[in-house]
């Protein structure tokens, strides 16, 4: 079983986050510019529910009232502008046709702008540390799919993007892996269970406690890879990272003789731009020397 990626991979993003002044003050900021070079590696799909809903630019700010974005699909909750006129049947339309086209392009991930009460999964509210009434309209559509979500605000940081980058490449290999046999589960799991077990040691041992049980039925399978694809989709934590890049180094270099002067040990004090160029340096190295970074198992070839 292969561990790469061939095809470029398709993401969603809202718009106003790829450089499109679509935002309701009519403002915009391309936050993929942080990514450099590496931004010409996917192909990107940039939508705006509210500007699809035919609410213009610029426009009267939108929030959710009596409930978040679930409630709203069911008729519990309303979307309404500043000036209290309810726009719910204008949304409801604007936020099914952008989805529908992210759909039928087959889109594995969406970047998503949070705050938003319309894209946003966690908040939907700027005001301070105010959450709003999480998940937004557009949220809980992409929530209910099997989409890997990534908030566009960590696309700044070197090491969350990092972090994204690989779950978000074992997260789609996984996806895309027609599993049915136990043979086929057993050798997926080997090359994703270590990245698995740094994100969550408990859950991880569960898969792994399952699996060892064997006899597992088809359905099992597909439930034991649809535990691991909710997994990937949970980040990581700075200490956890910087633990594992010392592992897997520490395993190269007793196993491999390879020496690698900018990997520092987790106590060693550095900045999150260091850590990610040490985490870039170990993965190159692996893919050179043909081993499976456990950190980071899944990479997409290049041709």
């Amino acid at each position: 079983m292969n561990n790469y990626l061939v095809s470029k991979i398709k993401i969603g993003i809202s718009a106003c986050q790829f450089g499109v002044n679509f935002r309701y003050d009519g403002k915009g900021n391309d936050i993929t510019e942080n990514l450099k070079r590496e931004k010409n590696e996917f192909i990107w799909f940039p939508v705006c529910p509210e500007v699809a809903s035919g609410l213009g630019v610029p426009r009267s700010p939108v929030s959710l009232r009596g409930g978040n974005g679930d409630d709203f699909w069911q008729g519990n909750a309303h979307i309404k502008n500043r000036d209290s006129e309810i726009l719910d049947e204008k949304v409801k339309n604007g936020n099914l046709f952008c989805f529908n086209q992210l759909k039928e392009q087959n889109i594995d991930v969406f970047i998503f702008m949070e705050g938003s009460p319309s894209c946003g999964v966690y908040r939907t509210s700027l005001k301070g540390k105010r959450l709003g009434n999480p998940p937004g309209i557009f949220g809980s559509l992409l929530l209910k799919e099997n989409i890997f979500l990534i908030p566009s605000v960590d696309l700044q940081s070197p090491i969350k993007w990092w972090d994204w980058r690989r779950r978000m490449y074992a997260f789609i290999w996984l996806k895309n892996q027609d599993i049915k046999t136990m043979q086929e589960i057993y050798d997926s799991w080997h090359i994703v269970k270590f990245l698995c077990q740094e994100l969550n040691r408990k859950e991880s041992d569960e898969i792994g406690q399952i699996l060892a049980n064997g006899n597992l039925s088809e359905h099992s399978i597909t439930d034991i890879k649809n535990k691991m694809l909710l997994l990937l989709r949970k980040p990581s934590s700075i200490e956890k990272i910087k633990q594992s890049l010392w592992k897997n180094y520490s395993w190269l270099h007793k196993k491999k003789k390879i020496n690698i002067e900018e990997v520092m040990s987790p106590t060693n004090i550095r900045n999150m731009s260091h850590i990610a160029k040490e985490l870039v340096k170990l993965e190159v190295i692996s893919r050179e020397e043909n081993l499976l970074f456990g950190a980071s198992p899944i990479y997409r070839e290049r041709k």
